[in-house]
């Protein structure tokens, strides 16, 4: 597995929770399975025993014309007996957070796919699959084509390419082949973009790889088109038999209401009892009157980017606030001008709405537990999480019909008494507003087949067990 993110030891978004919970199902499952990712300045060490790895220090490294070196480091991953490898280089990694906007950004990647390679050299380990997640880790199916071609020790070897968000391709200028030390392999990357003076990284594993896989099936068909292939969905077309869909696991040690150790009340779908103490629980925290426990509580926990459709907000939220339906709640930080709404929002609506900016791992269970719905109305969303998290928690999701989303939450239907949340098509205000109506109805009008949903929705499963397989069934095709 190479990946540039992984929890507890470095996180900015859900490929950091993904990967560590996917190697770690594939360890139990008897597959000797090694993670690796870089060694930030900023890699959460506390309480963990890194060490060093004799047979991998100070390796020299030439990229171009720059001469580097790595050593190895290896700490447990939590909750495993799998080793995670961290790749130790200061001149690239000791900096402040995990990305940069530095000249060098696509260095620092290349340089982890080459370590990586280098580093099985040393461990005498041929892997029968390179995983490589997004586009930080898209340069290893080329490096064994090429550079590495030389090495009988991956003869066998295939590579699968995971795209976690096809968003985030590694666009950079074509002077920087060079850089990469990949100057003599130019024709292996996109003619058209080196006509443009650019190379993608992304695009350039799409071509290479064995297999491609991304994180939800509705996903994997959405960025076949033009409208949300990011510019890549003609090489995507081309390489369909190749693509996969497989919608991310939930770790439900973690993320299930029944032994989530970081609520003030356990529950279950049996006994719901202890979910209405946490919204209670909840309110008194985020300064909310929690005498009213009637009203339908609404939580965002996002970052706040256009991609998750927080603009449809700014049209839907307030009247509805201001008509005293709901109770409002978020948790995120992005970008100003959805920061400065729901502040305003909170500020302009205080005993109904609150906001806490930043993010707060405890505090995002809470609302997950507290809360009464989930509303996540993205514009795409390769997979999401947190839906599939409030369906575990009975707090009923409000989506956009696409990607994961559409893969995980069913609609509602009240005649037939089926479903598992509320879903919209259109990508608008009123699209939205409708969903929101439909389920602020049925939770006023309807108490039984509130509950009745509510349970459906606790009853889905999600976990790593069953997704694990399909991984599975995807490295043996190879």
């Amino acid at each position: 597995m190479v990946s540039s993110e992984a929890v507890p030891f470095a996180k900015t978004g859900g490929l950091a929770d993904v990967v560590p919970a996917l190697s770690r199902q594939l360890h139990r499952r008897g597959h000797d399975v090694r993670l690796f990712l870089p060694l930030y300045a900023g890699t959460n060490r506390a309480g963990r025993d890194f060490r060093a790895v004799e047979f991998a220090s100070e390796v020299p490294l030439r990229m171009g014309s720059r001469d580097l070196a790595f050593s190895l480091y290896t700490a447990p991953l939590p909750d495993s007996e799998l080793d995670v490898y961290f790749v130790h280089c200061p001149d690239l990694y000791g900096r402040e957070g995990i990305y940069t906007d530095a000249w060098d950004e696509g260095i620092r990647f290349a340089f982890l796919c080459r370590a990586v390679i280098e580093s099985c050299q040393r461990m005498g380990w041929g892997p029968s699959v390179f995983h490589c997640h997004d586009w930080h880790a898209a340069l290893v199916p080329l490096l064994l084509k090429t550079v590495y071609a030389w090495d009988r020790l991956f003869q066998e070897s295939r590579t699968v390419l995971t795209i976690h968000n096809l968003g985030y391709q590694g666009v950079f200028p074509v002077e920087r082949l060079s850089d990469l030390g990949l100057d003599g392999e130019a024709d292996r990357f996109d003619s058209e973009d080196r006509s443009r003076g650019r190379i993608n990284l992304l695009r350039t594993g799409i071509l290479h790889a064995d297999a491609l896989s991304t994180v939800s099936r509705t996903y994997a068909r959405e960025i076949q088109t033009p409208e949300q292939g990011e510019g890549l969905h003609d090489v995507l077309r081309r390489r369909n038999q190749r693509l996969v869909g497989i919608v991310n696991g939930v770790d439900y040690s973690e993320w299930s209401p029944e032994v989530d150790a970081r609520i003030p009340y356990r529950y279950s779908a049996e006994e719901l009892e202890g979910k209405t103490r946490n919204k209670e629980a909840l309110l008194e925290r985020l300064g909310l009157p929690s005498d009213d426990l009637e009203t339908p509580l609404v939580a965002v926990v996002s970052r706040l980017t256009p991609q998750k459709g927080h603009d449809l907000l700014f049209d839907t939220l307030p009247p509805i606030l201001g008509r005293g339906r709901i109770r409002f709640a978020a948790l995120g930080t992005g970008e100003d001008r959805y920061t400065e709404f729901l502040r305003w929002q909170a500020s302009s609506f205080p005993d109904r709405a609150a906001f806490h900016e930043g993010y707060s791992d405890e505090l995002a269970h809470w609302m997950e537990a507290g809360a009464d719905l989930f509303l996540m109305p993205s514009r795409y969303e390769p997979c999401g999480l947190n839906q599939m998290y409030s369906l575990r928690y009975g707090t009923v999701p409000v989506v956009r019909r696409t990607g994961g989303l559409a893969d995980t939450v069913v609609p509602f239907d009240p005649s037939r008494d089926t479903g598992t949340g509320f879903v919209f098509d259109q990508f608008t205000p009123t699209g939205l507003g409708w969903a929101l109506d439909f389920a602020l109805r049925t939770y006023e009008d309807d108490p039984e087949a509130w509950l009745r949903l509510q349970r459906r929705a606790m009853a889905q499963d999600f976990s790593w067990e069953r997704q694990v397989t399909r991984y599975e069934k995807l490295y043996r095709s190879l």
